[in-house]
């Protein structure tokens, strides 16, 4: 399997020992045409690397914050085909920066798996993860993903026993995304003392950077969470910036820049 960017990215994250930071954004929220503005802005923050939500009408996982982003995109009529076109507009001027999307099959499954695969590449996708696409359902997919070169990266979780975590380990491919707690995105405070005897079993079973979201709300979550994990990714805090400055657009760029600056500068120092 040849390097994607993903994968460049955490080895040169690791030769320097740093910490990624992955934020999150829902594609089309509070419209289509800002989507890629506020790519940049997480990027010219400090970005490593993009988790951009394809918007979807029931996502399970997320919380109120991120199923009203979901809610608001949808609104304006963003479909799958738009997210690739983002992303594809995004790859005019930052060829580097790895882009996951993340969201629910059902998106992929109208556009048609190859259809997808194929699209997707062809915009510069880099990683899929599909909330609910375990490993046991992805076996048929996850070959044509990685055929397109698209790294599929699954969730671990508190309850996840040995045993599953050890499949989880064996398919996973890019990074896994260790969810904190338990609960759905945007959930209460953070048990990082916790968060690190959970993660020490699993990295006896993989050599995957191990990423950990929800409940990173600030620099000092974030530093703290950094000192266990390989990365930290952040969404409800950032989306919730997007809510409230949705009827200014143009305030959004700062103020994501504002919140994950304070991330970069916490995980750097």
């Amino acid at each position: 399997m040849t390097m994607n960017r993903i994968d460049q990215r955490f080895a040169a994250l690791k030769a320097q020992s740093r910490r990624a930071l992955i934020p999150y954004i829902t594609a089309g929220d509070p419209a289509p045409q800002h989507t890629v503005g506020f790519m940049h802005a997480c990027v010219d923050a400090g970005a490593d690397v993009l988790e951009l939500g394809v918007p979807f009408s029931d996502p399970m996982a997320d919380g109120p914050v991120i199923q009203k982003a979901c809610e608001r995109a949808l609104k304006q009529g963003t479909r799958m085909a738009d997210v690739l076109d983002m992303v594809a507009t995004f790859r005019d001027t930052d060829q580097t920066t790895p882009v996951v999307l993340m969201g629910y099959l059902n998106p992929i499954e109208r556009m048609g798996y190859d259809t997808f695969a194929q699209r997707a590449r062809e915009a510069g996708v880099d990683g899929v993860l599909m909330v609910d696409m375990p490993p046991e359902e992805g076996a048929e997919i996850a070959p044509l993903f990685a055929e397109h070169g698209l790294r599929s990266i699954f969730l671990l979780a508190p309850t996840t026993s040995p045993t599953r975590a050890a499949t989880i380990c064996a398919h996973g491919e890019g990074y896994l995304y260790y969810v904190s707690l338990k609960g759905v995105t945007g959930a209460a405070s953070l048990d990082v003392e916790a968060v690190e005897r959970q993660l020490a079993p699993i990295r006896e079973m993989t050599d995957l950077p191990l990423c950990v979201g929800f409940g990173i709300r600030d620099g000092e979550t974030a530093a703290a969470v950094g000192r266990v994990a390989d990365g930290v990714i952040v969404g409800s805090a950032l989306v919730s910036r997007i809510a409230e400055n949705a009827d200014h657009p143009e305030a959004i760029p700062a103020a994501l820049k504002a919140v994950l600056g304070d991330m970069r500068d916490a995980l750097d120092r």
